[in-house]
């Protein structure tokens, strides 16, 4: 992906790009894979003068994303955006012991074309779709499968649909856990990335979309 000079990229989305940010401050970028992707851009690009911006929100659904999506992202008119969301509406199901059913479905899959569509027809923003994201410790984790996986090929459906970049993030976590344990990168509950998590989200964000022989 090209990045130009003084493009503004966005990050959006739950927690895991919150990363405990500020939020009185617009330009903080909280503590996880959007500070650590702004050093390495703004250390290896410094005369590309980039802005970045981190509207990640603690807690958010998808349809959390879309009520303030106007603000948060269209106002912005950012020229690359990178959307991480989806776990939460996974979490709240479990927590309530429900089944994901076809309305749910049918409801995320709608929100989430709103938001590229809305993109596609008011901005020329590049966009970076990343899935969302469990590792099976602790096991009980194994049964948000049946969920999360019908969320996450509605993401792949949407990268192709407005031929975005996908990051298959799932995978390349769950396998990063096999070989190296799953606690080292979520922690006590699978989700909230530890500082290697986030250090690798990070990786895998600059190994996507960054010509490193371009530098």
């Amino acid at each position: 992906m090209k990045i130009m000079n003084d493009d503004t990229l966005l990050f959006i989305g739950d927690s895991i790009t919150d990363a405990g940010r500020i939020k009185s401050e617009p330009a903080d970028l909280g503590r996880g894979f959007p500070l650590l992707v702004s050093a390495y851009l703004q250390a290896n690009m410094p005369e590309k003068r980039l802005t970045l911006l981190n509207r990640g929100v603690d807690g958010d659904t998808l349809s959390d994303v879309k009520s303030r999506w106007e603000e948060d992202c269209l106002d912005i008119n950012p020229d690359i955006v990178t959307l991480l969301i989806g776990i939460n509406d996974t979490w709240r199901n479990q927590d309530n012991n429900q089944l994901v059913t076809d309305e749910e479905l049918e409801a995320f899959e709608s929100d989430y074309r709103f938001l590229l569509k809305s993109l596609h027809q008011r901005t020329d923003a590049r966009v970076i779709l990343m899935e969302p994201f469990v590792l099976p410790y602790p096991k009980d984790r194994m049964n948000w499968r049946r969920d999360l996986d019908l969320r996450i090929q509605i993401v792949r459906k949407m990268a192709k649909e407005y031929q975005t970049e996908l990051i298959p993030l799932d995978g390349l976590l769950n396998a990063q856990g096999i070989k190296n344990g799953f606690s080292y990168y979520t922690g006590e509950d699978g989700v909230h990335p530890t500082v290697a998590g986030q250090g690798y989200i990070a990786k895998v964000w600059i190994d996507a979309v960054i010509d490193k022989k371009a530098l």
